[in-house]
């Protein structure tokens, strides 16, 4: 249990140092690319990149299924089964980069009829995306061996090799860029390092594992020993092609409904956002792999416990992620690369409601994956199908809106709603009642705040922040009394956040002492 908690607390002090590291130099990088690559190619390659997230779902979430067969072999330290699943990985992996190469060249056949308007020409885009498709196909052959690593609770070795390659990357690039402004040249550049990365993850691994021994004959005789990972592979996959569309997908939906320079300027948002995200699941990539060995131990008390406390992190760390973003995210356009770039209001409403919905459900994800529970493939299906139905009835006349409601829609039915009733059932065993009950505390309170945080922004924040001073001034004298007030409200009002507070004794018995204070 102590060594459970020191790797998830390592996990998240990791990510957090790489989160800032990696967010001052986005903002930094995006300005300097926009400025100096020009808005076409920063589109451009935005919409290849999500080209190589779609050739992605070859992987048929076959990492997801293998990673929750080593939680046990793991936990009993048996090198001979670990062995034997990780061959078997290697061996679908390889299979894997071999139909996404296909898959690439098969695509790119098609180039001429969808970039043959871009001043930066054809030779530019093949040679991108076959860059990228390069960096794709080593990933998957070379690099797999990280998903041992997050299932052995060490994620934070994997983010600080990747994470401190990439920002070196990043460095390289935005010199290149602002002295050369040359558009090969900052391709090539992302080709190097993800060669040195394989280099040296391996290196590493190599280290940390030296009894890991691979073997791909075996791993594929092997197969018919695991037949219940294919199973699983099956159901996953679902699920990829359906997270895929819906939170992949954004940029080729834009490019196709709209523009390819709208991509440009809808990436700025998702810059943000993404950094969002990475900030919020940084509790995820800490905790999830001990979710797994906390429900192979079987503490049907312990396993609820933990569930509401991550609940309750989860919350607050939304509040912390989406109150400033409710609030600050017009202005922060403005300053950074200016109010030409700048979205409709009703158009950023719709990204964060989207993110809401995409983010708060992520506790009920990370106990249904570590469960292995993948038997709800007729949802999935469901889900995707009602989302392309709304986004191509939409999109043609709404454009980005129309394809943002195509996504609040199907995630509000089937993750707000569905979900956590299959895991209370089928997981839990328990009824959707006791999730319920509890939950509406969270939301009830986190609306409350959002509302708050909305009105400031219309009545004070849009007429008063203007620059970078006013917005990080203000961004302090706003956003800090809010998340202090939220705590304070989640503290009182929902258990699991008494119940995480609780593991710090000290702290615990002072905020006792305050709410007595207060009444």
């Amino acid at each position: 249990m102590g060594e459970r908690v020191h790797r998830s607390v390592m996990n998240i002090k990791v990510g957090m140092i790489f989160y800032i590291l990696s967010l001052i130099l986005a903002f930094f990088s995006r300005k300097v690319f926009l400025d100096c690559l020009g808005s076409e190619f920063i589109g451009l390659t935005g919409m290849l990149m999500n080209i190589m997230s779609f050739l992605s779902v070859a992987e048929l979430g076959i990492g997801t299924s293998i990673v929750y067969f080593l939680y046990k072999p793991l936990q009993e330290d048996n090198r001979e089964k670990i062995n034997e699943v990780m061959s078997m990985l290697a061996y679908l992996y390889r299979c894997i980069g071999f139909i996404i190469g296909i898959g690439g060249v098969i695509i790119s056949l098609f180039f001429p009829w969808w970039f043959n308007n871009l001043t930066t020409g054809l030779p530019l885009v093949y040679f991108a995306f076959y860059s990228f498709l390069g960096s794709s196909i080593s990933g998957y052959i070379f690099n797999y061996k990280q998903l041992l690593v997050g299932a052995n609770q060490k994620q934070y070795l994997v983010d600080a090799y990747f994470q401190t390659i990439g920002i070196i990357q990043s460095v390289a690039q935005i010199l290149l860029a602002y002295y050369y402004r040359n558009l090969w040249l900052w391709v090539l550049v992302g080709l190097v390092f993800t060669i040195i990365g394989i280099i040296v993850f391996n290196h590493r691994i190599q280290q940390l594992y030296p009894w890991l021994r691979i073997n791909l004959s075996e791993g594929r005789k092997n197969l018919k020993k695991y037949p219940e990972i294919l199973r699983k592979t099956r159901q996953i996959f679902v699920l990829r092609i359906k997270d895929f569309i819906l939170n992949r997908s954004d940029e080729i939906l834009v490019g196709i409904f709209v523009s390819i320079t709208q991509v440009a300027f809808y990436g700025n948002y998702t810059i943000i956002l993404n950094k969002i995200i990475y900030l919020v699941n940084i509790l995820e990539n800490g905790l999830s792999a001990g979710v797994g060995n906390l429900i192979a131990e079987g503490n049907e008390n312990n396993t609820m416990k933990v569930f509401w406390e991550m609940t309750a992190t989860r919350f607050f760390i939304l509040g912390i992620a989406l109150y400033p973003l409710i609030m600050f995210i017009q202005p922060l356009i403005n300053c950074w690369v200016g109010s030409e770039y700048q979205l409709s209001s009703t158009i950023i409403y719709l990204l964060i409601i989207n993110l809401f919905l995409k983010l708060q459900y992520s506790t009920v994800y990370i106990f249904v994956g570590s469960s292995g529970l993948y038997d709800d493939v007729w949802a999935s299906w469901t889900e995707l199908i009602l989302n392309i139905a709304i986004t191509l009835a939409l999109a043609p006349s709404l454009g980005i809106i129309g394809i943002l409601l195509g996504k609040i829609i199907s995630v509000f039915i089937f993750n707000v709603l569905w979900k956590p009733y299959y895991l209370f059932s089928k997981g839990f065993h328990k009824s959707v009642y006791e999730f319920w009950k509890p939950m509406l505390s969270y939301y009830a309170l986190f609306f409350v705040f959002a509302l708050i945080s909305i009105c400031l922004k219309l009545l004070i924040i849009d007429n008063i922040v203007n620059s970078w001073i006013t917005l990080f001034g203000y961004g302090l004298l706003f956003t800090i009394p809010i998340l202090v007030l939220y705590f304070l409200a989640l503290f009182i009002c929902t258990h699991g956040m008494r119940s995480f507070i609780a593991r710090k004794p000290a702290v615990y018995r002072y905020l006792n002492k305050l709410m007595l204070l207060q009444k």
